[in-house]
């Protein structure tokens, strides 16, 4: 008979070091696996993460035996109260995220407990996730597609997650796709005649400018709260997250595959194109020294795909060819850098329009991640 699962919230930075690094072993062996650098998430896990400014967070870990140490513990999870969602949405809805778990029903089971104790006692009503922190960053469990490594900043985990949350009756709340288009030589047709009809009607396309990244970054977020605000989920940016967001990816981002669309000095579309870090990070087992760096710039000359993250049109402004300007620039972008495939993620289950849209280049559906709830 195992031993019982105890779970305790994190109260001190050993144990937060613990929260943070628990998933380099679960996932040891993995070669799919990428984890983000230790250093840059003890940052995400401070208060230098404006996402701490509207929002409460606890972090939990499962430890089975004694002491309470590394060796013991087997699971974690946050427990999420999103204040803007809650202005935005109205909907009751608190939420757990960064779950990691060996495959045992009772250590799941002791984790989500934990939060559904936090989100009931705070007068909420549902329990949804993983988010992790929200719909802003990385959201859902995979689906399918384990076998394909991760691009940056999308989920991985392995298949027994969604039987975890199965066994806790938790059900299906929403599918997110994400596509894959591998970069042709050219691109069809319609692209260029959209863009054709988008420069007629007097809108040109730019790249993003590394010396005003800020205030490029500033116009997209603008756009993004207007263009997204309809759209399951969404939680409107602020300034200080679009701050932060760009000093998290200056140091990667390729301005030749960072597109903004503009009609005289008005921006009124943009698309941004991130290279894959991950392909880097899974040499690096999280670790950032001299020995890692210098394999870190070797492998970074050799990334060949690339995220759809950003992406924004005006509402007056759609169906006039925006769209088309942005993919033919970007898409010349990524010929530049050698990028040869580009995954479009996440797209929500419903959108039909903008899944229409990447199918119309060439994009295949290749992943789902799901995304669970339950009351509480």
């Amino acid at each position: 008979m195992s031993e019982p699962v105890r779970v305790a919230a994190v109260t001190n930075p050993k144990e937060l070091d613990l929260f943070i690094k628990l998933p380099l072993r679960l996932y040891a062996g993995d070669p799919l696996y990428s984890p983000q650098l230790t250093k840059d998430l003890k940052n995400h896990f401070s208060k230098e993460n404006p996402f701490f400014g509207f929002s409460t967070v606890k972090y939990y870990l499962a430890y089975r035996g004694t002491p309470s140490g590394e060796k013991n513990c087997v699971g974690r999870i946050a427990s999420v109260i999103n204040k803007r969602h809650l202005e935005f949405h109205n909907d009751g809805a608190g939420f757990f995220g960064f779950f990691e778990s060996i495959n045992d029903t009772h250590v799941a089971a002791a984790l989500l407990d934990a939060v559904k104790n936090d989100l009931k006692g705070a007068g909420l009503r549902v329990m949804r996730g993983p988010m992790s922190f929200s719909t802003n960053e990385e959201c859902g469990f995979l689906l399918d597609g384990f076998n394909i490594p991760p691009m940056i900043l999308t989920p991985y985990n392995p298949p027994y997650y969604n039987d975890l949350m199965r066994s806790y009756t938790m059900e299906k709340i929403k599918d997110l796709y994400a596509y894959i288009v591998d970069v042709p030589d050219l691109m069809p047709e319609k692209v260029y005649r959209a863009a054709a009809i988008a420069e007629k009607r007097g809108i040109t396309a730019r790249i993003i400018s590394m010396k005003n990244l800020t205030a490029d970054l500033m116009s997209f977020k603008v756009l993004y709260n207007e263009a997204w605000k309809a759209n399951w989920g969404f939680i409107p940016l602020t300034d200080e997250e679009i701050i932060y967001t760009g000093k998290q990816l200056e140091q990667i981002i390729y301005p030749e595959t960072c597109v903004i669309a503009q009609f005289g000095s008005e921006t009124v579309g943009f698309l941004g194109l991130i290279p894959d870090a991950n392909f880097v990070l899974r040499h690096l087992g999280g670790k950032l020294n001299p020995i890692t760096m210098a394999k870190a710039i070797y492998l970074s000359k050799k990334i060949r795909d690339a995220r759809l993250m950003l992406l924004g049109t005006k509402a007056e402004f759609r169906n006039k060819g925006v769209d088309g300007l942005l993919f033919r620039e970007a898409f010349q972008g990524c010929k530049k850098h050698k990028i040869e495939r580009v995954e479009f993620s996440w797209i929500l289950e419903d959108n039909i329009p903008v899944q229409m849209l990447i199918k119309m280049i060439g994009g295949t559906l290749y992943k789902t991640y799901r995304i669970y709830e339950v009351p509480v």
